[in-house]
């Protein structure tokens, strides 16, 4: 996504621009996992509805990697040596429309993952072949500093949960309504904040 046409976007037209992307590019294949972009990103979203999730941590679960599509570097393969920092990427695509909150949840995803394997051994057991080769390109496990600085994050406990949700949208088969479905969610929680900054008149 270039520069440009990332300032034409108004608040009017993200959620238009977010339903294209899932529809012209949500089909490719998700880091070497056993379903799509597009799969992945709604199975999150899915599953953060099932438990009861507000809206913008349902929003922050089924865009948390939307920037594998916005960034200039492309999407991750198996084959990469270095990473591409698709957390800023989303989040930098975003933060004109969204709360800090779905913002967060974007751009910390990645450090979330290297959080929880410094602090729970169980956890790097459940990651994907795929998962466990991004996290080396992204720093591995945080050192006890890192830790320290991660956990006084505004947004802490939602940016871990929304991180669970990621691991947990990696299902063959699983059932979940389309980009379609949640667009009036999205664009709700995009109005709601606009609103309240005082940027759209209430």
């Amino acid at each position: 996504m270039n520069a440009q046409a990332k300032d034409e976007l108004t608040h009017r037209t993200i959620v238009a621009f977010l339903a294209d992307i899932f529809e012209r590019r949500g089909g490719e294949e998700y880091l070497g996992e056993p379903v799509t972009m597009a799969e992945h990103m709604l199975q999150g979203a899915c599953l953060a509805q099932r438990q009861g999730e507000e809206e913008k941590i349902i929003v922050a679960a089924l865009l948390h990697d939307i920037g594998h599509f916005t960034s200039e570097f492309g999407t991750f393969s198996m084959n990469d040596t270095h990473d591409k920092h698709h957390e800023e990427a989303g989040a930098l695509v975003l933060e004109r429309f969204f709360p800090t909150i779905v913002t967060d949840c974007v751009r910390y995803h990645v450090a979330a993952k290297r959080y929880i394997c410094a602090t729970d051994p169980k956890y790097f057991d459940e990651l994907s072949e795929a998962s466990i080769h991004s996290l080396k390109l992204q720093g591995g496990p945080m050192n006890a500093e890192e830790i320290a600085a991660f956990g006084k994050l505004p947004n802490f406990r939602e940016i871990v949960k929304v991180r669970y949700l990621d691991d947990a949208g990696k299902v063959a088969g699983m059932a979940t309504p389309g980009f379609s479905y949640y667009a009036p969610m999205v664009q709700r929680v995009v109005d709601d904040h606009m609103q309240a900054s005082g940027r759209i008149p209430a």
